[in-house]
């Protein structure tokens, strides 16, 4: 195995655009390409065996709103696609994996109705990723806009034991700030999960 079975970078979409949020904030925005597909063609020129797909839009609204994009990325990258963004229903997961992703990365109905994401997960077992968005040290849902009352671990441990791929931690504050991840708080759920 090379480190490209590792690495899986992430594409963020905002109307159609490929693009970076400054610490989760919507109105620091910067856009990286004005076609996520090429983005997606390049990074599997570099040789890696998977792609993140963020819908910032359906983050924010609650629904997925770039999947036909992501659908492009499907049928003219060729490589396996994991999705985020707007999956509060499981009719909206059944729809992207109807159109072709690999895996679905889901947060905000985690935390708002574990019954329906339960669903999910006993219909679409180790194809579901738990999202888990910190902001100043507690889970951050709807597109970062709610702060909630769990910490990342205690929001993790709920799920833990369930048949799911894993978690994907991001700590907001420093996403698309450039200063790397937070190791820390990426250790601290390492070493008290399963996952």
């Amino acid at each position: 195995m090379s480190l490209k079975d590792f690495i899986i970078p992430a594409i963020d979409i905002k109307e159609g655009k490929a693009v970076r949020l400054y610490k989760g904030e919507f109105d620091k925005v910067k856009v990286y390409d004005n076609d996520p597909v090429d983005v997606a063609k390049r990074f599997k020129d570099y040789g890696v065996k998977h792609i993140h797909v963020v819908d910032l839009d359906g983050a924010l609204e609650g629904k997925p709103k770039n999947y036909k994009i992501v659908e492009k990325i499907i049928k003219y990258v060729d490589l396996p696609v994991e999705f985020g963004g707007g999956l509060r229903s499981f009719d909206a997961v059944k729809t992207m994996f109807e159109i072709g992703v690999d895996r679905v990365v889901i947060g905000s109905l985690a935390y708002e109705n574990p019954d329906e994401f339960l669903k999910i997960v006993q219909e679409y077992k180790n194809k579901v990723i738990v999202g888990i968005d910190a902001k100043d040290g507690k889970v951050a849902i709807k597109g970062w806009i709610e702060k909630t009352d769990y910490t990342p671990l205690e929001f993790a441990k709920r799920y833990d034991d369930l048949d799911i791929f894993g978690f994907l931690y991001t700590d907001v504050n420093r996403d698309g700030a450039m200063v790397g991840p937070n190791i820390e708080g990426t250790k601290k759920l390492a070493e008290n999960l399963k996952h």
